[in-house]
């Protein structure tokens, strides 16, 4: 349910870095020029057929949605150093960890906040299946994972963090 406490989701510092940026930017920038926008348009007379007045105030609304989400993820993430994990033969947050299938095929995978997660980038979420069947891992480990293309085993191959 909505209303049950989650554990509060690890994040890198260069995740919350990318975060805070983008929160300071809408409000530091997009968002008094908007106002400055709508404003303009009120002045101009009739607001219920003003397009620069409806549309800037619809686009204030998302601002302000983005802003209190990006708020909230700020306040319910915990910042984790990956450089900093005292335990770096395993797989834990922050890990880049190379894994091979059985057919052969190298995957480079970082895991990460869900927040800062891009698959396409390598970079997954430490909540996801993968990842959770990963964790704790050593080089040499097999790990089956269930996918929704069926279950694979991977080796672990390498574990590095970043410094």
């Amino acid at each position: 349910m909505a209303d049950e406490p989650r554990e509060a989701s690890p994040i890198t510092p260069a995740g919350y870095a990318a975060l805070r940026a983008r929160y300071e930017q809408l409000f530091s920038d997009e968002r008094p020029k908007l106002v400055e926008v709508i404003s303009w348009a009120a002045r101009n007379g009739d607001r219920s057929e003003n397009g620069d007045y409806i549309y800037g105030r619809k686009k204030l609304r998302e601002i302000d949605r983005e802003l209190n989400h990006l708020a909230r993820r700020m306040k319910a993430v915990k910042l984790v150093d990956p450089a900093q994990q005292a335990d770096k033969a395993r797989v834990w947050f922050g890990a880049t960890v190379t894994i091979t299938d059985e057919d052969d095929n190298h995957r480079t995978l970082t895991l990460i906040g869900e927040d800062e997660a891009d698959a396409t980038a390598g970079r997954i979420s430490w909540r996801s299946p993968i990842a959770r069947a990963l964790r704790g891992a050593v080089v040499g480990d097999l790990r089956r994972v269930t996918l929704p293309g069926g279950e694979k085993e991977y080796e672990v191959v390498a574990i590095r963090y970043r410094a």
